[in-house]
């Protein structure tokens, strides 16, 4: 057997190509199109509810390699973090993104995750840039174009902090929805747009009306119905059903209404269809990657719950739609590999949890123990303001003389430390000197090394904490935000890891495995060795398909 490596060197890894004769021949062929999609907010809990209901995409891809305990392991469970880790195979820690929002120390303002004064976007130059800028480290995307450049990567999404995140540096095409407009994509500043937009100018065309009809939302299944229920939100009932009080009914709240419902997965997976056909994805000479990040799952559990009529709608939904994308994947009839994951996980809204047996479950308010923690600061230090800024789970201590601030810090920490509302607090310098131990489950892990994973020089804010289990600063306001994640807890940190390909025989691993290994087993599939310093590994998945640890 003969092996040929090229090299890059911009990045650590190699591709290896194989020259072989009878004794290659058994193995199964190389996928000439990988996809990796995302479900934001897809918590393990939830696929294991749903599983045995599912009748189309997710049904299919659950008689594949099914690992019912992935993790992502770190503290940082929200959107820009988690998408970073899914096809980097590192840790936060790493990547950069360490949350949706953090300190950029060179302006020492909060920007957004992905904020990227170098760009401008096609469908907007004034509006604010994203791009991919901010984040750290490279992906499974970027490792392909470099060794392998008539390989095309694709990314989409709802959000731009989802298809940005997965498509990394190097991708052919990354777009997203942008209200009212449609797909959208970056470029440089006094790049042309139309350029730009040119392989989503059709889809835009054609879903355009969206943006000026009012949408309908009704049940597709029956079943849903069955989960209508009334419940008290901050002393006012509210009644969970299809369609949402107040939803479709007025012209000016079209827009949104539209991009946080099931129809945003819907047109997230035209478009995802569409960008298969406009690049040719599976048909070149070499492999190609598209990414598809799902986002209405989050919209909707945040607006309304996890497990109400709402919720029981989109799945539904998501499964039909999952299910037209593999269908046209199959009529390109070359090898695949389809791997789906989350980007967090999350719980459901407490009221209705408290009915199910968890009186732990509750809502706490940020305001009210600062203001403890502050007031018992200023009697401590003698201070005319209060010291400690943010919230409860991320907070910085400002206004004080540099020779007091050290001090202060460290009496914020014992004063949070004390609060009912927490349960571990910790600094940025203890957790940036932290060494997570390898090779211990990450279900194991301690809470402090999740932070550890969590936390980046001049990002991370100085003084970290985890709420109790159960508890959500979210205020609770039916049909904006009802619940939510970020924890550090299971519940959020515990999400499905299913690979599929065609001829796979289904079978169901218990063992916990991190979402950091999605990346080293899609190269090993594409026969590329991902950088040194990944945090994940390949999974072995059997002897049928096509990748090879």
């Amino acid at each position: 057997m003969t092996r040929i490596a090229v090299a890059s060197a911009a990045l650590p890894f190699v591709l290896t190509l194989t020259v072989s004769g009878a004794a290659q021949a058994a193995e199964p062929p190389a996928p000439k199109l990988v996809v990796a999609i995302s479900v934001d907010q897809f918590s393990a809990n939830l696929y294991e509810e749903w599983r045995p209901r599912f009748t189309a995409g997710m049904k299919r891809l659950s008689g594949g390699i099914v690992y019912s305990q992935g993790y992502q392991s770190h503290a940082a469970t929200e959107t820009c973090p988690g998408h970073s880790v899914l096809l980097t195979g590192k840790h936060p820690n790493k990547t950069g993104i360490i949350a949706n929002s953090f300190n950029d120390p060179a302006t020492g303002r909060t920007v957004y995750c992905l904020n990227d004064p170098s760009v401008v976007l096609a469908h907007d130059a004034k509006a604010s840039p994203v791009g991919p800028a901010r984040l750290m480290a490279t992906t499974l995307g970027d490792w392909l174009k470099a060794v392998s450049p008539q390989s095309r990567v694709v990314a989409v999404s709802s959000k731009d902090r989802a298809a940005i995140n997965m498509a990394g540096h190097k991708a052919d095409g990354t777009f997203w929805l942008a209200e009212g407009s449609g797909f959208t994509t970056y470029m440089a500043p006094g790049g042309d747009a139309a350029t730009a937009l040119k392989p989503v100018a059709a889809l835009n065309a054609r879903i355009a009306k969206v943006w000026t009809t009012r949408p309908t939302w009704t049940y597709r299944n029956a079943d849903c119905k069955a989960a209508e229920a009334t419940w008290t939100i901050n002393g006012k009932p509210w009644t969970s059903k299809l369609p949402p009080e107040g939803w479709g009914v007025s012209d000016s709240q079209i827009k949104t209404n539209v991009a946080n419902s099931p129809i945003a997965d819907e047109l997230t997976g035209e478009a995802a269809r569409e960008l298969i056909k406009v690049y040719g994805l599976g048909k070149g000479p070499a492999p190609d990657l598209l990414a598809v990040s799902f986002s209405a799952t989050d919209f909707v559990g945040h607006r309304y719950g996890t497990r109400g009529p709402e919720m029981c709608d989109e799945l539904h939904r998501l499964d039909a739609t999952i299910g037209k994308l593999l269908a046209d994947i199959d009529k390109l009839h070359v090898p695949y590999l389809v791997v789906l994951s989350a980007d967090h996980g999350g719980s459901d809204f407490p009221e209705r949890l408290a009915t199910q047996g968890y009186p732990m479950a509750k809502r706490v308010s940020s305001p009210q123990a600062m203001a403890r923690v502050n007031k018992a600061l200023m009697d401590q230090f003698g201070l005319a303001k209060p010291p400690l800024s943010g919230t409860v789970e991320e907070a910085n201590v400002v206004g004080v003389p540099e020779a007091d601030h050290a001090k202060v810090v460290e009496a914020a920490v014992k004063e949070l430390a004390a609060q009912p509302e927490i349960a571990a607090v910790f600094t940025r310098e203890e957790l940036l000197a932290t060494q997570v131990r390898k090779g211990v489950p990450p279900d194991e892990l301690s809470v402090k090394e999740r932070f550890a994973e969590s936390v980046y020089p001049g990002r991370s804010p100085e003084i970290l904490a985890a709420l109790q289990p159960g508890s959500t600063l979210i205020p609770g306001l039916p049909g904006q935000l009802l619940s939510s994640h970020g924890t550090v807890w299971n519940y959020d940190r515990r999400v499905p890891m299913l690979f599929w390909w065609p001829g796979a025989a289904g079978q169901t691993r218990f063992l916990p495995v991190e979402t950091t290994d999605i990346a080293p087993t899609l190269a090993a599939a594409l026969r590329i060795a991902p950088p040194a310093d990944v945090d994940g590994r390949c999974l072995a998945l059997g002897e049928t398909s096509p990748v090879r640890c």
